[in-house]
């Protein structure tokens, strides 16, 4: 018979698959013999009919692997055939995923289906696997499997000869753990091997250096992600039982309000960080006599110790009525009374914990890697439990140290927190922040390198104002000079409106050598302000070409310049730093920087200075979109030439939406053009 089959073949029922090679055959047909006769299929082409021949064969050959392997009676027979499989995936002409996950898998139920296998089975049945595994990653049961094994015998030649270039595919090649949360925990377990080794972190760190690669780029850039994500899936897990007890601990906004309502909630809690004694209310009276009482929550897992003090009592219930929820410092200082805080955690939980924040210490020592891990850790990914763990904090800190070392403000700028509201590692690790172990000397070092770059603005200064005055007197006081700087800046700026805390900050000042020099340099030039802001001169000025900032400077003091209106300094010398004499003038209406070499820093301080600007020509000066976004704080910038910059036009599109007045505009020879 002819035509299409009326009934389906099941494979099962192949007894032979035959190319027609013959003379005067049908042309391209394949013969299939069955039981009670053949079956001729036809193709369109030689190559349609070799895929046909070569796919059955293969689905043929799938089907005995999975009977014999599904009922296996003999080990030895049983590994024989598995070496066999693997053979043919890898022999096979076919080109599909499928021809190497089909092995993996069918050994995968094996493996799951028998839990009775000796040690010496499973290194065997791994090594034999082991050709597949460099081009596929092992599905989810195999990765159990893996893990296993690497629980059990850590320090066996298969972990190292034979899981080393899987987890590094894995490392290399996957795009989402989130798909494959067993890929995740397989290379965690992997690496905490590697940990156990003699070596130990000798090793690990070869690993890592190892997936790097010897050059100063790493080729990969899936490495760094799914390292990073390796480890905190790690970090978590060590305080997953604090984590699980939050169910049964007091809400946030409880905890802030002081209230504790212990009869509503489920008894013999397990395990909490944020414990309000219950009787703390009706001791107020008498906290005097108690007020270093500890409160000590025990587990089998973490110990935890609470000590109890008056005055973070009155800042908690201060609070209360207050409906926001508190942010990450309210709840781990100020909400729960805590003094003092340790946290002990089981010996498993300890190493897992220290290999990791160990590995993010490597991580942090790679110059290309450090943008990226900064970058991954600015929004804070660790559970609260972490951060107010002192041991990971104090670990954690060399990390954040290599952040506020990076001269890239790409780097050090992610310390400030991701947006306005949350904390960022500068809140953490500032004085008065939950991580703060060392009188402000990191904080220091984070404000000195955050200054240095173009974070030496009105707002970075009134955050510092708001928030963090009192350590900036104290290290101030102890001779800090970066401290000593920000105090004065913000005298210079008009950033405190209250004269007590002005004459506060002029005492500290002045009480140590190097504040009463800087501040005897800022009343100089507050004298000078004054003669420059006094009415009067011109209202025109065009600087020579060839000027420096040095010259521009030693003409602003030399009179009155209060009338000066339109500033020309087209041509000459001058960078950013003269915008720290530009601030100063205060009718300034126009200003013209073509062909300067005034940056994006400079732009910066005139964004939140000159705010009635009119008029300001950037032509060809080497400002960025960096430089040019903060331009939209300008409301009355009515012309602006942006010709032969490096504008983008994403960033044209958003300064046309948010400057109203904006009614020149030059963006030639630049992308937006």
């Amino acid at each position: 018979p002819t035509g299409y089959m009326e009934n389906s073949i099941s494979y099962s029922a192949i007894e032979d698959v035959q190319l027609l090679s013959w003379e005067n055959a049908p042309k391209y047909c394949l013969q299939l013999t069955i039981p009670g006769g053949t079956v001729l299929l036809q193709a369109a082409n030689s190559y349609l009919r070799d895929q046909w021949f070569h796919s059955l064969q293969w689905k043929k050959k799938i089907y005995k692997y999975k009977k014999v392997l599904s009922n296996p009676s003999r080990w030895e027979v049983v590994l024989k055939e598995i070496r066999t499989l693997v053979d043919m995936a890898l022999t096979s002409p076919l080109q599909d995923d499928s021809i190497h996950q089909a092995p993996l898998e069918i050994v995968s139920k094996l493996l799951s289906e028998n839990n009775s296998l000796t040690t010496q089975d499973h290194e065997s049945i791994i090594v034999a696997i082991a050709p597949l595994l460099e081009n596929n990653h092992p599905p989810p049961d195999l990765c159990e499997f893996f893990c296993k094994h690497c629980r059990e015998r850590p320090r066996s030649m298969v972990v190292i000869e034979v899981f080393t270039p899987v987890v590094q595919r894995i490392l290399k090649h996957n795009m989402d753990f989130g798909k494959c949360p067993r890929l995740r925990l397989f290379t965690q377990e992997y690496i905490l091997a590697l940990n156990e080794l003699n070596a130990g972190m000798e090793v690990v760190k070869k690993f890592i250096h190892s997936m790097h690669g010897p050059t100063g780029q790493c080729p990969h850039p899936r490495v760094l992600p799914n390292l990073v994500a390796v480890c905190l899936a790690a970090i978590y897990s060590c305080y997953e039982e604090f984590i699980n007890s939050r169910d049964n601990s007091p809400s946030l906004k409880e905890i802030r309000n002081g209230c504790q309502q212990q009869c509503d909630r489920k008894p013999n809690l397990p395990l909490r960080l944020l414990h309000t004694s219950p009787d703390l209310v009706s001791q107020e009276a008498t906290l005097t006599e108690s007020r270093l009482k500890p409160v000590i929550i025990t587990s089998n897992e973490i110990h935890v110790e609470v000590e109890r003090n008056n005055t973070a009592n009155q800042k908690m219930t201060a609070n209360v009525g207050n409906d926001s929820e508190p942010n990450l410092i309210d709840c781990l200082m100020v909400s729960p009374t805590c003094s003092t805080m340790s946290i002990e955690l089981s010996a498993q939980a300890d190493r897992i914990l220290g290999c990791y924040v160990e590995i993010l210490k490597m991580l942090s020592d790679y110059d290309d890697w450090r943008p990226a891990l900064a970058s991954l850790l600015q929004p804070i990914p660790f559970p609260k439990e972490a951060l107010a763990h002192e041991k990971f904090t104090k670990e954690l800190k060399y990390v954040i140290q290599r952040f506020a070392e990076d001269p890239r403000q790409e780097v050090h700028s992610c310390l400030l927190s991701v947006r306005a509201g949350k904390d960022g590692w500068f809140q953490l690790y500032s004085p008065g922040g939950v991580a703060c172990d060392d009188d402000g000397e990191l904080f220091a070092s984070m404000v000195h390198i955050l200054m240095g770059s173009c974070y030496k603005t009105k707002k970075f200064l009134l955050s510092l104002a708001e928030n963090k005055l009192g350590p900036c007197m104290l290290l101030a006081l102890r001779g800090n000079q970066t401290m000593v700087e920000i105090l004065c800046l913000m005298l210079e700026y008009n950033i405190i409106d209250n004269n007590d805390t002005q004459l506060q900050i002029i005492s500290t000042l002045e009480s140590t050598d190097v504040g009463k020099r800087m501040y005897e340099q800022l009343c100089d030039r507050q004298r000078e302000l004054k003669e420059l802001q006094r009415k009067g001169g011109p209202t025109r000025l065009t600087l020579p070409s060839k000027s420096t900032d040095a010259d521009l400077a030693r003409l602003l003091s030399s009179g009155s310049f209060g009338n000066l209106e339109n500033l020309s300094l087209a041509f000459t010398n001058v960078t950013s730093a003269c915008a720290e004499h530009l601030i100063k003038l205060p009718s300034l209406k126009q200003l013209n920087l073509w062909s300067t070499q005034f940056g994006d820093a400079g732009l910066r301080l005139l964004s939140e200075h000159l705010t009635m600007l009119q008029v300001l020509n950037l032509c060809e000066t080497p400002v960025t979109d960096a430089g040019l976004l903060a331009l939209s704080s300008m409301k009355s910038l009515c012309s602006l030439n942006m010709n032969s910059t490096k504008l983008s036009a994403d960033t044209y599109e958003d300064l046309k939406a948010k400057l109203p007045n904006l009614k020149e505009v030059d963006v030639r020879y630049t992308e937006a053009w």
